[in-house]
């Protein structure tokens, strides 16, 4: 193993193969994926147990608005990025401040949204 920290990223989103695919697309580009959400219950366990440095967000899991995950998200000064079918007008005011990457989208433009999200610096001073 390097020296160099990955960035530990959640991912929460309900469609097995696509969840899969941005598993796969992280760990491709380096980052560290720390855990796997498809519903509301287990995304709220994994943020609550799990340290991270971003999220993915699907606005919607299985029926279920994902916005107490962006709360418990915010709450921990987590930044995440929505990724949704969904146009912004349809999705809940809790992501109003969200990043947001409209499905479908390419991977690089996934990764580019992400990297954005997190510090420039490695390793963050500590506050």
């Amino acid at each position: 193993m390097g020296n160099k920290m990955s960035a530990r990223i959640l991912i929460i989103e309900d469609e097995p193969i696509l969840a899969y695919a941005l598993e796969e697309l992280l760990t491709d580009e380096g980052f560290e994926v720390v855990g796997v959400a498809g519903r509301i219950g287990k995304a709220l366990q994994l943020i609550e147990e799990c340290p991270c440095d971003a999220a993915i967000l699907d606005a919607n899991l299985a029926g279920v608005s994902a916005s107490s995950a962006a709360v418990a998200l915010s709450a921990r000064g987590i930044p995440y990025m929505i990724l949704s079918g969904y146009s912004p007008d349809q999705q809940d005011m809790a992501f109003a401040k969200a990043l947001r990457v409209q499905k479908p989208c390419p991977p690089d433009k996934i990764i580019a949204a992400l990297r954005s999200l997190l510090p420039v610096a490695e390793v963050s001073p500590p506050v």
